[in-house]
């Protein structure tokens, strides 16, 4: 597939039905909304047809949009909201209450109504990551340690969010899936919850379909989002057309001096085996 470069989610809109749109990187960047993207999002939904946020946010999605509100989302750039938290849960669920915890202060909303009770390394039956525990000021391999007493024992590590970096402000973050990496390098046995994996997407489709009224067509419905190993590559494994947003994380190493440069976009691609119809560098 030959990507297109475009500057508008308006050129190509008729061509579909209904939108799965990244959150992070795309809508905002931790701090402050991208309001050019709500304009494009809000003019998609002003003929009728729904967008669905689908973010890797390791936090149920009922508590997303007081969130994005803060940040100055727009609310009728959107329709609804799925999450690799909600995903998350049902995998806790299936698991009981013995697990394993890591990630900041701030996903504990995640555990809410949940029968959880937190073990040490050497009584859990499983790990729960939503993140660093000081994603400002830890990296990764400072966890290399702990991971190998968890891979030790074998432990499933559900990771809530596979992302592996995010942008913040003007600074890249590691995430959940920078710690997943780690612990199956290691031998562990790891679950992702969220993006590119099935579930998720199958949560957005349905509502998508509950929102439209009816079903969607699988060909008329786009994915928008910024990360190849997520977003692109979840779009390619459900067989969707996907919109690669290169401002959120690659903008520099995929653009020359006349801004993002189709090859350059390919040639990524292709180093990790996916593909993307349209490219452009922010959502606008």
């Amino acid at each position: 597939m030959t990507v297109r470069i475009i500057s508008a989610l308006a050129e190509i809109s008729d061509h579909y039905d209904a939108v799965l749109c990244d959150v992070w990187g795309v809508i905002h960047n931790g701090r402050t909304a991208y309001q050019t993207a709500c304009d494009a999002l809000a003019g998609f939904r002003a003929d009728g047809k729904p967008v669905i946020l689908i973010s890797n946010a390791p936090r149920p999605s009922l508590v997303i949009p007081n969130q994005l509100k803060a940040l100055g989302v727009r609310r009728d750039s959107w329709d609804g909201i799925v999450t690799s938290g909600d995903a998350t849960r049902a995998e806790i669920q299936k698991r009981g209450p013995r697990g394993y915890k890591i990630g900041p202060s701030k996903d504990e909303g995640l555990y809410d109504g949940l029968p959880v009770d937190f073990q040490s390394i050497e009584t859990a039956d499983y790990v729960i990551c939503t993140g660093l525990r000081d994603e400002l000021h830890e990296s990764p391999d400072s966890y290399r340690e702990e991971l190998l007493a968890l891979a030790a024992r074998n432990l499933p590590f559900i990771c809530a969010n596979p992302d592996r970096v995010v942008k913040f402000g003007g600074h890249l973050i590691p995430c959940a899936g920078a710690l997943a990496d780690i612990y199956e390098e290691i031998g562990g046995p790891v679950i992702m919850a969220g993006k590119p994996y099935a579930p998720i997407y199958e949560l957005a489709l349905a509502k998508a379909h509950e929102i439209a009224g009816s079903d969607c067509a699988h060909n008329r419905i786009l994915c928008i989002g910024d990360g190849v190993q997520t977003d692109v590559a979840g779009a390619f494994a459900q067989k969707l057309d996907c919109l690669f947003v290169s401002g959120g994380i690659h903008a520099t190493e995929l653009s020359n001096e006349d801004g993002l440069d189709a090859q350059k976009v390919e040639a990524f691609m292709n180093v990790y085996q996916v593909q993307t119809r349209w490219a452009m560098g922010e959502l606008a």
